[in-house]
């Protein structure tokens, strides 16, 4: 049976606000009662809850992180870089997804009026931009981590590279010959699907722009439209690794060699782009060091340091079979390929 301070108190002969006051330092408390606490505390086994301990000296001593759902496919990347940046500090995580609606913003409400954290990372769930504003303003430390583009000045961000990361994947494909590209994009209203869009039409301007919503199925979908309307590409750019999958498997269906008649080029580098067939020459996001970077701005601003506006991390392309150079071109922005055609049965 667990021991409370309830327990505690009748034992000792005091109340349990006095037990509070010992187990949290308070000076209030004579030093002959204090030890007679603290041997009561010791003999029954008695372990406060960090929780109630540090509410009372002011500091929870625990991160919150609100995130959009856990399936998406950088999300794990991000919270393992969060979580060994918190523990290492001495601080726990309480991890808040918005997948039931109404539910999980009553949820997260009442865990923040609880003061059940200290500070609050945010990979922003849709529409929730406004109320992670209102918490800011009422004295809440905030970090956002990926802003979509949407570069909030309310506080402080962790991003990442989208425009140059598109005209990265621009440059590769024009080295190679490539000169008819089609674009798969995310969802339109994201900022840093436009800055990916941008990053690449400023190099490599394409009217073939398919809007998707970062799925298999749309990656899928929109290779077979244009294969069925007989339109010519040689080259697909995907704002996404799981949509350049889809595209992938609607080459393979059609029978397309990817790279010879087609190269494919994702966004993010999950580690499924190891294992596509062929594997996936994509942009590589910095999943892990965001996750990192923003904890540590969280915990540099909860110890009082100033917190830095804005934080940029390079994207990075990484060069694989779907999309090597030609033997005789050279290595875009230090990259590197040495593979050869994969052709679909």
């Amino acid at each position: 049976m667990r021991v409370t301070i309830a327990d505690v108190a009748r034992a000792a002969g005091v109340s349990k606000t006095t037990v509070s006051r010992v187990i949290n330092t308070k000076g209030e408390v004579d030093g002959g009662t204090a030890a007679r606490v603290r041997a009561v505390i010791a003999s029954l086994g008695y372990v406060p809850s960090s929780g109630a301990v540090g509410l009372a000296r002011g500091s929870s001593r625990t991160v919150g992180m609100l995130v959009p759902s856990l399936t998406w496919p950088w999300m794990g990347e991000v919270l393992q870089g969060v979580v060994d940046t918190v523990e290492a500090a001495g601080y726990g995580l309480l991890l808040f997804t918005f997948n039931r609606g109404a539910d999980s913003v009553e949820r997260f409400t009442t865990q923040v009026s609880a003061r059940a954290f200290d500070g609050l990372l945010v990979v922003e769930p849709e529409n929730t931009l406004d109320k992670i504003i209102a918490l800011s303003d009422r004295g809440l430390p905030v970090v956002l981590i990926d802003d979509r583009g949407s570069h909030p000045d309310e506080f402080p961000s962790v991003v990442t590279t989208n425009h140059e990361g598109g005209a990265s994947a621009a440059r590769h494909l024009l080295a190679d010959g490539r000169s008819r590209p089609l674009v798969i994009t995310g969802p339109e209203q994201f900022g840093c699907v436009r800055d990916r869009l941008g990053g690449f039409r400023e190099i490599l301007p394409t009217d073939l722009v398919a809007v998707g919503d970062f799925t298999e199925l749309s990656g899928r979908l929109a290779v077979e439209r244009l294969l069925a309307a007989g339109t010519p590409f040689d080259s697909v750019f995907a704002h996404n690794d799981i949509s350049a999958a889809g595209a992938l498997r609607a080459l393979r269906a059609a029978g397309r060699s990817v790279p010879d008649d087609i190269a494919v080029v994702g966004f993010d580098d999950i580690p499924m782009a190891q294992h596509t067939e062929p594997p996936l020459t994509t942009v590589r996001q910095p999943t892990r060091r965001m996750g990192e970077t923003a904890a540590l701005m969280l915990l540099g601003h909860l110890g009082g340091a100033t917190a830095q506006e804005t934080v940029v991390l390079p994207t990075e392309l990484v060069v694989r079979q779907s999309a090597p150079l030609a033997a005789n071109s050279g290595p875009v922005n230090g990259s590197s390929a040495s593979a050869s055609a994969h052709r679909f049965p």
